[in-house]
């Protein structure tokens, strides 16, 4: 009788194991053969980021595309607002002051007859500006020194520790009323650098918790004993893994920075005229509340609009970085 030739598949069906052993097979070679893995894994089985997940999270969130889209537009008529406002916001005519709507001016005029829908979309600029700059400012120097006072520990943890609470100690509004009442700028520069000053103990404090916990990790340790320097471990394997409570905590702060500029420019001890704030315009239109109370809505709505847009920003990216919540 001839040999038969060697068959892998007939004598694996011969042991009476072969069909969940076929199985098995034909499931490793479809893993394969599929661009996509299974869920949680991207091309060829790769499993996802943490950035990647987050941005296919919010791309399906509701929340997050209606303020990212509310806050495009508050960004483009900052840059561009003549783009929708022709007027000039400085340009006053008394004889029309606190007069409702009008075509052309719908939004009326204020108590020195300026046009109250050019000032409004005017000061989108001023507050966004101050906004993303005092963020930018409070998340740079507090991410450095807290990320630093983490990674190194020791005395300069501590003194930092104890600098923070001083800090911590001091009222925000109290404190702007009492440093920027002696300030005789007209300019952004000013507001923005007592943010910066009162605002970065908050980040600090949870960007060394982040690179605390980060140093921990066994890729950190298995780097270090290959002999990785310090600057290497901060900036290739401890910051891209510590700063998503940082992007978190400074987006959600960035509405907090645009209502307390408004706050201390009502106050009068912010932004200074001629310079064009919702802060100060709601302080001018506060005594006319009764008789034209549209002075107050406006800018008001604005000023609330925006917050809200920049909040509801930041908790759909908390949502979309906290693992805890998926």
């Amino acid at each position: 009788m001839p040999e038969q030739p060697f068959e892998p598949e007939r004598a694996i069906a011969g042991t009476g194991m072969g069909g969940a052993m076929d199985l098995a097979a034909s499931e490793a070679e479809t893993l394969e053969k599929t661009p996509g893995g299974p869920e949680g894994t991207g091309p060829a089985g790769k499993p996802h980021s943490l950035w990647s997940d987050a941005w296919r999270d919010l791309r399906r969130n509701p929340v997050f595309i209606i303020s990212a889209l509310v806050i495009l537009f508050l960004v483009v008529i900052s840059l561009w607002p003549s783009l929708i406002a022709s007027g000039n916001p400085l340009k006053c005519d008394l004889a029309k002051a606190q007069e409702g709507s009008q075509p052309g001016h719908p939004f009326g005029y204020d108590g020195q007859g300026c046009d109250v829908y050019t000032r409004t979309v005017y000061g989108t600029r001023t507050s966004v500006t101050v906004g993303v700059l005092a963020t930018l400012g409070v998340a740079i120097f507090g991410s450095v020194l807290g990320g630093l006072a983490g990674f190194f520990g020791g005395v300069w943890d501590s003194i930092l520790s104890r600098l923070t609470d001083i800090f911590f100690a001091i009222p925000v509004v109290l404190g702007g009323l009492v440093l920027l009442s002696v300030v005789t700028s007209n300019t952004v520069w000013p507001v923005i650098g007592f943010m910066v000053l009162l605002g970065w103990p908050q980040i600090s404090r949870i960007a060394r918790g982040s690179v605390i916990t980060a140093k921990q990790n066994d890729y950190v340790q298995a780097a270090r004993a290959l002999g990785a320097s310090n600057s290497r471990l901060l900036l290739r394997h401890i910051t891209p893994n510590a700063v998503a409570p940082v992007i978190v905590v400074a987006t959600i702060a960035l509405g907090t920075y645009i209502s307390l500029e408004a706050t201390l420019s009502y106050l009068g001890v912010g932004l200074k005229p001629p310079t064009v704030s919702w802060g100060i315009d709601i302080s001018a239109a506060s005594q006319y509340i009764r008789n034209a109370p549209h002075m107050l809505l406006w800018p008001a709505g604005a000023l609330a609009i925006t917050v809200l847009a920049f909040i509801m920003l930041g908790d759909a990216v908390r949502d979309a970085l906290d693992p805890k919540l998926r």
